[in-house]
């Protein structure tokens, strides 16, 4: 078990507040990230129908949670693990223009992460997609967009603190046939820029917490639970 216990650890929000100062903090940060990348809310699906390639494999090894699904014939669905091909997608059936992209909430079950301070089976984070030109893929231009996240983080930081004053600072070829990368290769998807900002990892960053476990709700290992109430450590 990959656990940290800083010493002498005191929450600066009780359980009430910190819900309070999550909502607070997630509704500011998205509405400021959206005016600033030009970026339309989008709704994400929580599963995908495996075979198609539009699930992420990720390193290649991590098992996704699937099911099947009886309305189907029993084909299998698969919980999302990433949602960087799906994006991509919706950019093209959409019809966004250069300039202008897509954000939304994406929650995800990893089955096989290691729980750690930061890491848990539930992942929550903001996915966001952006059309860009073939000229615009340049190290500068990509600067650029990461000064204009950092700004948000910045505006967000302030608006927390003046809230919350207690707080400081392989080899697949044979993926060529599966429906993303058939899109891909024929050229049907707009280039574009995108990832993923953690909510769960902002807020603890943010609101000074030492788990991930004490701003979201996910399952624990029961040694976990005890070590970390032993040091005023109280997962939700």
């Amino acid at each position: 078990m990959n656990l940290y216990l800083p010493e002498n650890y005191k929450p600066l929000l009780d359980l009430k507040n910190t819900e309070k100062a999550i909502k607070f903090m997630k509704d500011f940060f998205q509405e400021n990230l959206s005016a600033e990348l030009r970026l339309r809310r989008v709704t994400a699906p929580l599963f995908v129908l495996k075979g198609t390639g539009v699930n992420d494999d990720l390193n290649g090894v991590e098992r996704p949670v699937s099911f099947p699904v009886k309305e189907f014939d029993d084909q299998e669905a698969e919980v999302v693990q990433s949602l960087a091909k799906w994006k991509r997608m919706m950019l093209a059936k959409y019809g966004i223009p250069v300039g202008y992209g897509i954000y939304t909430d994406m929650n995800a079950i990893r089955a096989d992460e290691e729980l750690s301070n930061i890491h848990s089976l539930y992942v929550d984070q903001w996915d966001w997609e952006k059309v860009i030109t073939s000229g615009q893929r340049t190290l500068n231009f990509l600067k650029k967009v990461v000064r204009q996240i950092y700004s948000v983080l910045l505006r967000t930081e302030f608006m927390v603190y003046e809230n919350y004053p207690k707080l400081k600072l392989t080899g697949t070829e044979e993926r060529k046939q599966l429906l993303f990368h058939k899109k891909l290769l024929k050229g049907e998807l707009p280039l574009s820029i995108g990832g993923g900002i953690g909510q769960s990892r902002l807020c603890m960053y943010f609101l000074r917490k030492a788990h991930i476990g004490e701003v979201q709700a996910s399952l624990w290992p029961e040694d976990m639970v005890q070590q970390c109430a032993g040091h005023n450590i109280v997962l939700v």
